[in-house]
């Protein structure tokens, strides 16, 4: 069995992050999205992987090569341009060669893994297996409906959903699939659908079986889904102090401090996750933080935020929370008079006083 993940697209809600950042390498607990993906994969027992990636993106591969640092094999296919989850399977299908194989969506993140889902599509002798998730907003996903155990339709974004259910991003194929990618046409959107391929399958009478996630599944689409995710993983952490912590700082609850890292005359409550080679001075970093390598922070407070790599936040008067930081951000307090905010903001930023 071979996997494919998407890693594409163009990340349009979590502008202005992704005008220079591909969202699958956005960290999540200190960690790219994507690794969450191949790490599910590789415990699965899955080696071969495909990556659609966009046409022009290379910053995907220049992350993870030809695999090897992780124990994979990746293949990485481009993608024209973006033209719908089912599009993707079949540009896929020379590297697929007509076997079954694991459809991941890279921005993805679930707990427990992939590999009960797997084996319940050998067990049940699947043609489809669906992964599917309570949520309390279907109408943002394909939506199956059900009657007792089994899926009879499937609707993607339907204005009315007939369950309370999403498909999530995880989707176990045998070769059927490639006839319907190939047969089904372009929604009213221009794209190839998968929830239409999925249709296409049930209505062949083809056997499209699905488990439930029981624990938490999240789409990571837009900046809440990316910090409830963050918050999720954070929770699950247990504590390990690699880095430097002077006398005078105190820390509480789960907290991870890689090599390197510094934290001097400050308090850290976890859980709260510090990257490698990162300075904390004289600041307070409260729960559900994940801090990135290489930033340094003085004189500040961050809560309940994800800071990526290379920032820095200096002498802030007023607590950052609810935040999301990209990379090589910079923060700095500026006592000169007149006294003024100054700012380089990007398309899509989103900036609140409180």
């Amino acid at each position: 069995m071979k996997a494919l993940i998407t890693a594409g697209g163009h990340g349009t809600r979590l502008r202005p992050i992704t005008h220079t950042q591909n969202k699958h390498l956005i960290p999540i607990a200190n960690k790219p999205i994507l690794n969450y993906a191949l790490e599910y994969v590789k415990e699965a027992g899955i080696m071969e992987v495909g990556i659609i990636t966009n046409k022009d993106g290379s910053e995907v591969k220049e992350v993870y090569g030809d695999g090897s640092g992780m124990g994979l094999k990746i293949t990485y296919i481009p993608q024209e341009r973006p033209s719908g989850l089912a599009d993707c399977i079949r540009i896929a299908q020379p590297f697929l060669n007509n076997e079954p194989f694991v459809f991941y969506l890279g921005d993805n993140i679930i707990v427990g893994g992939i590999k009960r889902f797997i084996d319940e599509f050998r067990s049940m002798g699947s043609n489809c297996h669906l992964v599917l998730s309570k949520v309390p907003d279907p109408e943002r996903f394909g939506v199956p409906e059900l009657i007792g155990n089994r899926i009879v339709s499937i609707e993607e974004k339907p204005k009315v959903p007939k369950s309370e259910y999403a498909v999530t991003g995880i989707y176990i194929y045998d070769e059927n699939i490639f006839e319907a990618v190939n047969a089904i046409q372009p929604s009213a959107r221009g794209e190839l659908e998968i929830s239409d391929a999925n249709q296409y399958l049930l209505n062949k009478k083809l056997k499209v079986t699905y488990s439930e996630i029981t624990g938490w599944w999240k789409d990571t689409g837009k900046p809440d889904d990316l910090l409830e995710a963050n918050r999720l993983v954070l929770d699950n952490i247990k504590g390990n102090i690699l880095g430097r912590v002077d006398e005078e700082s105190h820390i509480n609850g789960r907290v991870i401090i890689e090599e390197g890292a510094e934290i001097i005359k400050s308090n850290i409550r976890g859980p709260v996750m510090i990257g490698k080679n990162t300075k904390i001075e004289n600041s307070y970093i409260g729960p559900y933080t994940a801090i990135y390598n290489n930033c340094y922070i003085k004189s500040s407070e961050v809560e309940f935020s994800i800071v990526s790599s290379g920032c820095e936040i200096l002498d802030q008067d007023v607590r950052i929370e609810d935040s999301i930081l990209g990379e090589n951000v910079s923060m700095k307090k500026v006592v000169s008079r007149p006294r003024v905010n100054r700012f380089i903001i990007g398309e899509g930023s989103n900036i609140r006083h409180c």
